[in-house]
């Protein structure tokens, strides 16, 4: 089964640390982690993540951001990616990994989730919330 979950995003700094908290609450006996394909590698959560994720009691303090490699990619089950570029990118650098990659997204109709980087705190309430349904959908599943 999918004992390890690996989330990706683009810096490691929005989306993915978010549903990486996420599931770790929803699921506790899993790995949960998270990277990004151009991480901004080493730096905090960005602080509308941070803000969004504090309103609704997720702490991202203490996460550092990661780059995305074949060989962390090959340590987990499966592997959630927040847009179907970031798939295609996944599979250039791990062709290996390509049959464990889906979308965080895929149970809501395959949606890809945007990028609120740079974006107003609207921007990040609702990536969060899509984020929260996507990952309420994997639990459904992940469980079954």
């Amino acid at each position: 089964m999918f004992d390890a979950i690996l989330i990706v995003c683009t810096g490691n700094i929005c989306r993915s640390p978010i549903a990486e908290r996420l599931l770790r609450q929803m699921l506790p006996d899993k790995k949960i982690d998270s990277a990004g394909m151009a991480a901004l590698v080493s730096n905090p959560a960005d602080p509308g993540a941070m803000q969004v994720a504090k309103k609704h009691l997720l702490a991202l303090e203490n996460h550092h951001a990661t780059q995305f490699t074949s060989a962390l990619g090959r340590q987990y089950d499966l592997i959630l990616v927040m847009e179907k570029s970031h798939q295609e990118q996944i599979s250039r650098i791990s062709p290996e990994a390509r049959g464990k990659i889906m979308l965080l997204g895929h149970w809501l109709g395959q949606r890809e989730i945007p990028d609120p980087y740079r974006k107003s705190q609207e921007a990040f309430e609702s990536v969060y919330r899509l984020i929260d349904q996507a990952c309420q959908s994997w639990l459904q599943k992940l469980n079954g």
